[in-house]
């Protein structure tokens, strides 16, 4: 009896599990249900097929039709914001004093582990997230006054954690929406309901290698086209129909840069509007208009440090600025045509890490002044707010009692600016030439967040900010 008795336990255990399991597998079954193609979304669907891809992009969808989009008026379309400068210029006053226990929490939910933020339109937000669970991408669609779910759309892959998962901001025009996924699948879907348009894994049309924390480039949107930049082996940056998932160019990688964390930034040199991208390896300008849209007018490789995050800064005056963390610094140029009609670029400034650098986050530049957060190896100063000049002229540091690691800040056009540090304190702030003033401060997750490095996003009043596996919606406005 006592050799029977624990072979007995461990069968009643293991027939427990396996109906407990079973019974889990049958509600995710029944709860979701495989999309069928659309006509307009079937070509791009057909040829990555065709090039052997194994992912199912067009994947699984729920829709909750019980629960209606908010009523936040205005649109943060993706990174950074509607001038993809991380300035918030609307939605009303601002408090700047703050009660003891903080902002009003509107509201807070759990999400993937990762540093992804929403885009915002119509009252909704769109957040690409992972789901370990069922081991799969998805996209999901918000109520952004309550964060409540409309609807998410999931296709699996299987990524593990690597300081998190997910961490590309989606983007959206109202229309449509787009993401990329931390293996480099990038989605698109109807804005309105998530109907499938089209998907394609860069690594398979384009050869693209995956980066080291997965891909941080955040996706474009203009015109009705998604701008990418695969950083392939013959491919360097593509623009796509959000419609049809047509190609509609595709700027050839001469330089064989490789995918970096940073994402393509909009810029006009000399009147011509280009798309800027720093890649491993270099940093290119393409044509982004006209017959030469999809050109490579300009590289430079003086500045290629082994990873980067940041974006590039346009600073006017055919000038722009980048950074990096990992001991690079960074650098300052400007680009040029002579009379020939030939591109030039020319380094101006090379920045020390210590004078003005950012591993993680991209520098603002509001009202003539660059605003970055030194980094860990960044001297006397590290983890501090720094401003600097266009001129490269360094004017003040917030000093040792205001460090925020690698967390995100965002500014408003009238000089406050909202700081987060990397366990999930948030600090208000009034910046400018005068220098750097602490308005308010709250350990929003009673200094327990971990990894609180999404960037955040200003609109109505409303801040929304992450840590690793929460996100939170703040009233901030008067």
């Amino acid at each position: 009896m006592q050799r029977t008795l624990p072979v007995l336990v461990t069968l009643l255990a293991v027939a427990a599990a396996w109906a407990v399991l079973r019974g889990w597998v049958s509600r995710e079954g029944a709860s979701l249900g495989v999309r069928e193609a659309e006509a307009e979304g079937a070509l791009a669907e057909a040829a990555a097929e065709a090039a052997g891809r194994t992912t199912d992009l067009m994947g699984c969808f729920k829709a909750f039709p019980d629960v209606k989009p908010g009523t936040l008026a205005g649109t943060w379309p993706g990174f950074r914001g509607p001038l993809r400068d991380n300035i918030a210029r609307a939605g009303g006053p601002l408090l700047t004093a703050w009660p003891e226990g903080g902002p009003r929490v509107l509201w807070e939910i759990a999400v993937g582990d990762g540093h992804a933020m929403p885009a915002v339109h119509g009252g909704a937000l769109y957040l690409l997230d992972y789901d370990e669970v069922r081991g799969g991408d998805r996209l999901v669609c918000l109520n952004a006054d309550t964060g409540e779910m409309l609807w998410e759309h999931l296709y699996s892959v299987k990524t593990k954690r690597n300081h998190g998962i997910s961490r590309t901001v989606a983007a959206t025009d109202g229309d449509a929406v787009v993401t990329i996924g931390p293996q480099c699948h990038v989605l698109c879907l109807a804005a309105d309901g998530g109907a499938y348009r089209w998907g394609l894994d860069m690594t398979e049309r384009y050869g693209t290698k995956v980066p080291l924390w997965y891909a941080g480039q955040c996706p474009l949107i203009e015109d009705g086209m998604a701008v990418l930049a695969p950083a392939g082996t013959n491919v360097l940056m593509c623009g796509i129909d959000l419609r049809t998932g047509e190609t509609l160019f595709e700027a050839p990688n001469t330089h064989r840069l490789g995918m970096s964390h940073s994402s393509i930034m909009p810029m006009t040199f000399d009147g011509v509007r280009q798309y800027v991208y720093a890649g491993l390896g270099g940093i290119v300008g393409v044509a982004a208009e006209g017959e030469a849209r999809g050109k490579v007018l300009w590289h430079t490789d003086t500045f290629r440090p082994s990873v980067v995050a940041p974006s590039p800064i346009p600073l006017g005056d055919d000038r722009f600025v980048m950074v990096s963390g990992h001991g690079f610094g960074g650098a300052m140029f400007r680009v040029s045509r002579d009379a020939s009609g030939a591109w030039h670029i020319e380094g101006l400034l090379r920045l020390d890490r210590r004078h003005f650098a950012c591993e993680q986050q991209t520098p603002i530049f509001l009202d003539g002044l660059l605003y970055a957060v030194l980094p860990a190896d960044g001297g006397g100063e590290r983890q501090q707010l720094v401003c600097m000049t266009p001129e490269g002229e360094r004017l003040w540091a917030s000093g040792k009692d205001d460090l925020f690691g690698l967390g995100p800040f965002v500014a408003t056009a009238d000089g406050l600016m909202f700081l987060l540090n990397d366990v999930g304190t948030l600090t208000l702030a009034r910046v400018g030439r005068g220098g750097y003033q602490r308005l308010a401060r709250h350990a929003l997750m009673g200094g327990q967040g971990r990894d609180a490095w999404g960037p955040m996003l200003l609109l109505g009043g409303r801040l929304y900010l992450r840590d690793s596996t929460r996100l939170f919606c703040l009233e901030v406005g008067k």
